[in-house]
């Protein structure tokens, strides 16, 4: 991982410098042991806001047309990054997140699935449900509020661990999946400014 903390030195510096990153709870993650990083997403930069606020490296999935490429594939990949493909059930990407938190590694992911260009919240894919309850490691829900423009604020917020109990022996089926889907993105939404955004109804497009 010399690459990722090359490149967290490297990029956090600059953004420190074009930004007004303003990162809050950070105390929630917990200092070791798997744990899922879930927040909204609203710009193609709120990965590395994410690697930059965290303390601990978080690695993240990826769309496959990226590591299409032998140097973004080296890059990518040397951050921590793996493959996805995007708008289908990708069972190959879900198991590697899953053995990623048996080894105690931080994960992040965006429920949504997709940026949102207006910041509201696009109602969830089951995925995120599927492998917080599948691996049993805490939830930390992550709201991201910025306009990216230059030299203006960033504000990162770390929730505390998101209650999923009451699903936990629950069969995991499309009912369940979706309502903790729901839990986490409301977790969420209470992280962003203004607090509890306007939740989307229909689902985000690819």
């Amino acid at each position: 991982m010399w690459l990722y903390g090359f490149g967290k030195a490297v990029v956090g510096t600059l953004y420190h410098l074009i930004y007004r990153i303003e990162a809050e709870g950070v105390e929630n993650i917990p200092a070791t042991g798997g744990v899922i990083l879930c927040g909204n997403h609203i710009n193609a930069q709120d990965p590395l806001i994410i690697g930059i606020a965290s303390p601990r490296p978080v690695c993240f999935m990826a769309k496959e047309e990226l590591f299409r490429s032998a140097f973004l594939r080296f890059l990518i990949r040397g951050l921590g990054a793996f493959p996805v493909r995007r708008g289908s059930a990708d069972r190959a990407s879900l198991k590697h997140a899953l053995s990623l938190l048996a080894e105690g590694k931080c994960f992040g992911i965006f429920p949504e699935g997709t940026r949102s260009p207006t910041g509201e919240l696009k109602k969830p894919e089951p995925g995120t449900a599927y492998i917080a309850l599948k691996s049993g490691v805490p939830v930390i829900p992550v709201g991201i509020t910025s306009t990216y423009r230059l030299f203006s604020p960033v504000r990162i917020r770390f929730g505390p661990p998101v209650d999923l109990e009451r699903f936990r022996d629950s069969k995991l089926n499309g009912a369940t999946l979706e309502q903790a889907s729901e839990a986490i993105a409301d977790a969420i939404s209470h992280l962003l400014d203004p607090p509890g955004l306007p939740r989307a109804q229909g689902r985000g497009s690819p």
